[in-house]
């Protein structure tokens, strides 16, 4: 896991100090070491946290055998020693996987996309052909962001403090991206804050060319659902589950695993044992909350492993926030962000790498919301004009439930999930604080409304690659940890995707198929459990006087960086120790921030 960055442009040498100042500017994704390289028109920068090859040789930027190719990496190739057996005509000199990448260029140029497997974000210098070649991962595990800098240099890096850094481009605000902060407490995973930086989106790829940007899409996840029995089902999921996690333990360094207690993490730990008889396991809660803590310790038991429980009393949340805010760049009102920086920061000092359970929700149909939609779709009343007619008129003498007032107010459950789930402010909300230019997101595949699966195929376009995995990214790369993600490896993930909404969830049970599949593997409660959130209430967090003082120095001073965006007198009538306050005051913290570049 690293830190890249570059600036294309005539007589590159001369940005000597410019790709200093940008990989400086993210010394944390890869404090093992720093190094540059320069072509004529072309200075590559990079920022090592060594993983795999750890010699000199699997140093970057790296050069190819013919010199001609110079790439920087940011991420892991799975299974690249199986890649490295098909290209044997390639001149190795070291064993990373960054080689491989090279050796796999020259032979197919971009290409080489359709069979790299794992997360990365990568940048190729071609120097015969003059040309950048760049690229993201499929579900967008690593960041890129670029830019045209004052004198058109073409600009990029793993994190925009870096693009900030190398003086070269005056960020513009974007009135969308804006609002789709205020919307949903993320900005959008197709847009950046700023109109004049973008970033690449998962699975894209880049080609900078005699000054042209050309970007394309080359890889969708799967639109159509499988039939399939839930016995082939259950023996599928297990054995694709086991390859992912088997080649996601390859590192010269010792790899951990997250283990939080819920079923995803409690899997993993569960499939590693499958292939290690020791491993360490890293496990944090705070005192005096709901914690998952007896439910990891019976895992850590039952497997035996190294197991690391961090137990910790919740600091000043105010001072927390305010330190680890600015290594998101843009606003995050996610608010397990701090307790994820926690864990990191205590797994990094006894790991380099760990796995982690995410994105098991989207994939297996986990979150509570799915359920409510089920219900919703399942209700006499959806889709038939008739029935809701008389449920309204009904409505207006007797108290109606949760889901026929819902199913009456939307046309359908995707929009339900677009307009209700993970929701901050409604566009007339956002209207009276001045915002209103709209953004809607442009999936691979053509959304069935009716569709639970599509919805889940929606989140994992939009939700898993805006919100989770940026918070996964930062908060593990701000503590120079790597974090690998078994669930979102391509062949288990595109299994996932398609299976039948039926083996996910019914009107009974979530995640079906991972309880069928994996039920064995973990001890009677944790069978037993329901999901369990990571953090607090943010009512409970407004308890606290110190998030109060901040709050009223950053949201009742008209004079704030946040007030050039919207409107003073109309952010006041929301701040009520809730979620939209909450949303707020991480805008007003990213507008203090980085109010020297606004």
């Amino acid at each position: 896991m690293c830190g890249i960055a570059g600036i294309i442009a005539p007589n590159a040498r001369n940005y000597t100090e410019e790709i200093q100042q940008m990989t400086d500017a993210i010394a944390h994704r890869g404090p093992d070491a720093a190094h540059h390289e320069f072509y004529g028109n072309a200075a590559l920068g990079h920022r090592r946290l060594s993983i795999i090859d750890l010699s000199e040789n699997g140093k970057q930027p790296m050069f190819s055998d013919s010199k001609n190719e110079c790439i920087v990496l940011n991420g892991e190739i799975y299974g690249y020693q199986e890649l490295k057996k098909k290209y044997i005509d390639y001149a190795y000199r070291g064993t990373s996987d960054t080689e491989v990448i090279l050796a796999m260029y020259q032979q197919q140029g971009k290409e080489l996309l359709a069979e790299l497997p794992g997360m990365f974000a990568l940048a190729i210098w071609n120097e015969e052909k003059q040309e950048l070649f760049c690229a993201r991962d499929r579900f967008g595990e690593k960041p890129f962001y670029y830019t045209l800098g004052k004198n058109g240099e073409f600009i990029f890096a793993s994190e925009i403090k870096a693009i900030l850094a190398s003086g070269l481009v005056k960020p513009e605000l974007s009135q969308e991206a804006l609002y789709h902060y205020l919307q949903y407490g993320y900005v959008n995973a197709h847009q950046s804050i700023y109109r004049n930086i973008q970033t690449l989106p998962p699975a894209h790829s880049l080609l900078l060319r005699a000054g042209k940007i050309t970007v394309e899409r080359y890889y969708s996840i799967p639109k159509n659902d499988i039939s399939i029995s839930l016995s082939e089902a259950k023996e599928e999921f297990t054995l694709l589950l086991k390859n992912a996690v088997q080649k996601q333990l390859i590192a010269d360094v010792e790899v951990g695993s997250f283990l939080s207690g819920g079923l995803d993490s409690s899997t993993i730990v569960a499939m590693v044992n499958e292939f290690k008889s020791t491993q360490t396991t890293i496990s944090f809660g705070y005192s005096g909350e709901s914690s998952e803590l007896k439910f990891a310790d019976e895992i850590a038991k039952k497997y035996r492993t190294n197991h690391i429980e961090i137990y910790e009393n919740r600091g000043n949340i105010a001072a927390e926030i305010t330190k680890i805010s600015p290594f998101f760049d843009e606003p995050f009102a996610d608010m397990s962000y701090s307790p994820q920086y926690k864990i990191c920061e205590a797994a990094a000092r006894h790991l380099k790498v760990v796995l982690a359970g995410d994105v098991g929700d989207e994939l297996f149909g986990g979150y509570s919301f799915y359920g409510v939609e089920h219900q919703l779709k399942n209700h006499f009343s959806y889709n038939n004009i008739l029935a809701k007619f008389g449920l309204k008129q009904f409505g207006r003498f007797r108290e109606t439930s949760y889901i026929t007032k819902e199913n009456i107010r939307n046309k359908n459950i995707l929009d339900f999930h677009q307009n209700k789930v993970r929701n901050f402010f409604t566009p007339k909300e956002m209207a009276s604080l001045g915002i209103s230019s709209n953004y809607r997101q442009q999936y691979s595949f053509k959304a069935n409304p009716d569709s639970l699966n599509d919805i889940m195929r929606v989140d994992l376009e939009k939700y898993v690659p805006g919100n989770m995995l940026v918070k996964s990214d930062r908060m593990a790369m701000a503590n120079s940890l790597e974090v690998r993600t078994p669930f979102l490896d391509k062949d288990f993930a595109e299994f996932c995707i398609q299976l039948p909404e039926n083996l996910k969830l019914d009107g009974k049970n979530d995640k079906i198929i991972l309880r069928e599949s994996m039920q064995n593997y973990w001890t009677e409660n944790i069978r037993n459990r329901n999901k369990q959130g990571f953090g607090s209430s943010v009512e409970r967090w407004f308890e606290e006087q110190g998030l109060i003082e901040l709050s009223d120095v950053l949201l009742k001073d008209n004079t704030q960086k946040i007030f050039d965006f919207i409107d003073f007198n109309a952010a006041q009538k929301f701040l009520n120790k809730d979620k939209k306050h909450w949303n707020l005051l991480q805008l007003a913290l990213w507008a203090d921030n980085y109010k020297t570049y606004l």
